[in-house]
């Protein structure tokens, strides 16, 4: 019996072929961000421990808590004190301390001499540092160290790609002190890399550095060398006895392993983006592969029933049908892992493009990716020929004596009920997911969706006959090829639901992505009518905060009436994670219409926070109650409800004036900056004059109201554009299984299409058969996933009513492309088909058994 299966799995190549390569795809997927996440891990492991070789011991401001990468407001740099530069000579006095030097960081970002636009900011951040002793891990390629006011140092990747020299001028922007512009007297390498991670690294004389970075008197940590000998645990322990209280010692060790922990925490998110998109893949690679296996059980009915007539038991058919499954699977898996290998170099060079540029290190292919290919190659596609074996296993071996190939067809009575109460199931799980309190909201939405499509998938029979009718009804009166197709449509519809059930899926979810992104445009759009009230708006070009400068620079202008400046920092609310937004208690009511209770704004000013009304009503909270806020700089601060606000789309739930922002937040620059104009003021000339006020930027941009929301409605356009192309890969996939099921179908009616060319078909017209029936499947595998993408997108929207997103808009354009393109792409996935059709021998074909 394993002889023969293995003789009729490999007898049958094509079909080998397009069964793997659904498999290979969803496989590859998942091996390709395991590859390039663990790469990414290794890469910055390798660079923090380099960074550590440096020093033995850091001494810093101990922080109340890190940040989420993943919380609102986590990912914007580490909040923490700052130590005294008196702290050095302390520390450089315990026994056992060979050097201590005094270490900054801070925001300071160059621009490019050739163009005047800021460098880098987008992802990785710019870096202003001073140059110490210490600084073991930084390698001078060319140049000498910063010794003056004027000079600096900066990195070789950012040297290298804006052809900046030893010698050259470069202009730098800080945080709270206007562009400078410094004679670049070195260029560095981080260890063996040119940068780290994509950052900018700018590295002044320390006192330059206390200057720019407005920490004159204080350092952000200590780095200290000890003697040659001392274990640096026990310099650690000796050094902490020394120390003031809220600061610590560790070892250099330890603080890499942090930072890197850190950095893995933000490129969790990441993998499990792309995992998800890998899991998608394999789910409709999981269809595809359960209906090859359908077909070719129901195709080798006769010869699965002359190996029981001559002794084959049942378990012995099963068993077959399950090691061809197997095999498969694992040749899937192991192609899949060696096409892993080069998405995760097709996503580096993706992240590159991106101004992501990732230390060079080897692909990390660790057993456990190779462990989980196998498992999930094999495991899905055996899962997949359950079912299909059963079948087969059940197959008498009278079977063997009829002529013909295609056995009844049972009834779809009790498909009926089990596809009800799967798909029941299936939304109860999304609709709890959505608007429940689950403790892991994103798994059971997850699960809930793949169970609504699995249950739907086992209705559409029921609904794929008089569909496909009608789709075709325009066909009833065509050439007799065009009502054939329509006809091979509706005759088996478990075939032809099975067939589109893959495109349902992978168009149903970039449906219910378009949806989504059109909600979301609606929603900010009807957002700044209802609220903005603001002229212009000033923003970072690069996403990044920039210097309050900007704003100090604006109000000079004539013309201009108000500034209101916005800064957004993340912090804890009773142990949760939540933004703060920080607005000029002077002049946000010019520039926005918060909905502020009675003398909320004056409350603001004296220093309390406002807290949007259904959160305060959420929390059981009052007015004038103190409600228990955490940051990570201060620690634990209560802050007093001066007052409540009824819209929070643009200030988020919890508000403070930038003075008391200032005080809870060491990082003090602004997201954005609202403008209103005197009135009678021409907004063009006052636009323009803004515009020349803040060339010397390089990182800001300056819009009318318009102009903001065009951006904003582009900057969605592309996150959820990038998400529809990710998904664009189960669609392909999709089509593949398509082209597999008319491939199969073709051996199948081999006698009946060698009749039809018997009693005068042409070739040609076998062909347009092949094509109307593809067509006609395609656009029932879309008009499902149409349908099933308006409910998921509509579900989406009003679970994230909440957040802002209260508009629900469907793009009916973009859906009836959809549909259209399914017919087109109908078109092509015929093709092999049609021409293998055609190309059947006339007598071969009434002859074939």
């Amino acid at each position: 019996m394993f002889r023969a299966t293995i003789k009729s799995l490999f007898a049958r190549k094509r079909r080998l072929i397009l069964t793997l390569i659904s498999i290979v795809l969803g496989v590859g997927f998942v091996v390709g961000t395991f590859v390039l996440t663990d790469t990414m891990n290794k890469a910055f492991d390798d660079l923090f421990d380099q960074a550590a070789s440096g020093s033995d011991v850091i001494v810093r401001a101990e922080q109340a808590f890190t940040p989420s990468a993943t919380a609102p407001g986590g990912g914007s740099g580490e909040e923490r004190d700052t130590v005294p530069e008196s702290l050095v000579s302390t520390v450089d006095g315990v026994s056992g301390v060979a050097t201590a030097a005094g270490e900054l960081s801070g925001y300071a970002q160059m621009k490019d001499p050739a163009t005047g636009d800021a460098i880098g900011g987008v992802g990785p951040p710019t870096i202003g540092t001073n140059w110490t002793q210490n600084n073991a891990s930084l390698e001078l390629r060319e140049g000498e160290p910063p010794t003056g006011p004027q000079d600096v140092v900066v990195d070789a990747a950012t040297a290298t790609k804006y052809d900046l020299k030893v010698g050259s001028k470069i202009t730098i922007l800080f945080e709270g002190i206007a562009p400078e512009e410094f004679t670049i007297s070195g260029i560095v390498g981080f260890g063996d890399a040119d940068n780290l991670g994509g950052a900018t690294l700018a590295l002044f004389d320390t006192a330059t550095a206390q200057r720019v970075l407005d920490k004159e008197g204080v350092f952000d940590s200590i780095s200290v060398v000890g003697d040659e000998g001392i274990a640096p645990g026990q310099l650690r322990a000796q050094i902490q006895q020394v120390l003031p209280p809220k600061t610590e010692a560790l070892t250099s060790t330890t603080v890499a392993d942090e930072q890197s922990d850190q950095l893995k925490e933000g490129l969790g998110f990441f993998r499990i983006a792309l995992l998800v998109f890998a899991f998608i893949a394999l789910f409709v690679g999981a269809f595809i592969i359960f209906n090859t296996f359908s077909i070719i059980v129901a195709q080798r009915g006769k010869e699965l029933a002359l190996l029981r007539a001559v002794g084959a038991s049942s378990r012995q058919v099963m068993t077959s049908v399950i090691t061809e499954a197997l095999v498969v699977g694992l040749i899937g898996a192991v192609l899949g892992i060696v096409a892993g290998v080069g998405i995760a170099l097709m996503l580096k060079s993706l992240l590159g493009a991106f101004g992501i540029d990732l230390p060079s290190t080897a692909m990390q292919l660790q057993p456990r990716t190779i462990i989980v290919a196998v498992i999930l190659g094999v495991g899905v596609t055996v899962i997949a020929s359950i079912l299909p074996a059963r079948r087969a296993s059940k197959v008498a071996p009278i079977e063997a004596l009829r002529s013909s190939q295609e056995a009844a067809s049972a009834g779809l009575g009790k498909r009926f009920l089990v596809g009800l109460i799967v798909t029941a199931a299936g939304i109860g799980a999304l609709v709890y997911g959505l608007f429940g309190t689950p403790s892991n909201a994103g798994l059971l939405i997850g699960a809930g969706a793949a169970v609504t499509f699995i249950g739907i998938a086992i209705l559409s029979p029921l609904a794929s006959k008089p569909l496909a009718g009608a789709i075709g009804s325009p066909l009833k009166n065509r050439s007799m090829p065009a009502r054939l197709g329509r006809e091979n449509a509706m005759r088996n519809p478990r075939r032809t639901a099975a067939t589109s059930s893959a495109l349902m899926i992978g168009l149903g979810l970039i449906a219910m992505v378009s949806i989504l992104s059109a909600s979301l445009k609606a929603s900010f759009d009807k957002a700044l009518s209802d609220t903005l009230r603001a002229d212009l708006v000033i923003t970072s070009s690069s996403f990044t905060p920039f210097s309050q400068d900007v704003a100090t620079k604006t109000a000079d202008v004539e013309g201009v009436a108000a500034v209101a400046q916005f800064r957004q920092g993340g912090f804890k609310v009773g142990g949760s994670d939540s933004v703060m937004t920080g607005v000029d208690a002077a002049t946000i009511d010019q520039v926005t219409n918060l909905e502020a209770s009675d003398g909320a704004l004056e409350e603001l000013a004296s220093g309390d926070v406002l807290v949007f009304d259904e959160t305060l009503t959420d929390n059981g909270w009052a007015v004038g109650d103190e409600i228990p806020s955490a940051f990570p700089a201060g620690g634990a601060r209560p802050l007093t409800i001066g007052g409540t606000i009824g819209d929070n789309r643009l200030v988020g739930d919890y508000v403070v004036s930038l003075d008391t922002y200032d005080e809870l937040f060491r990082q003090k620059l602004d997201t954005f900056v609202f403008v209103k104009l005197d009135e009678g003021a021409d907004p063009a000339a006052v636009q323009a004059t803004v515009e020349t006020s803040l060339e010397e930027f390089g990182n800001v941009q300056v819009q009318d109201q318009t102009a903001f929301r065009e951006q904003q409605a582009g900057f969605v356009n592309q996150l959820l554009g990038l998400v529809t192309v990710m998904l664009t890969m189960a669609v392909i996939i999709a089509l593949f299984g398509i082209a597999n099921t008319l491939g199969l179908s073709i051996f199948e009616r081999t006698r009946e299409l060698g009749l039809l060319r018997a009693v005068g078909m042409s070739r040609t017209q076998v062909k347009r058969m092949i094509r109307w029936e593809s067509i006609i499947i395609a656009i029932l595998g879309a008009l499902f996933g149409v349908v099933i993408g308006v409910f998921f997108g509509w579900a989406l929207q009003q679970a994230l009513a909440p957040e802002g997103i209260t508009e629900f808009v469907l793009p009916v354009g973009q859906l009836v492309f959809f549909v259209v393109f399914a017919a087109l792409a109908g078109v092509v996935t015929a093709i092999s088909p049609a021409r293998r059709a055609a190309k059947l021998d006339v007598l071969e074909s009434i002859s074939y058994e």
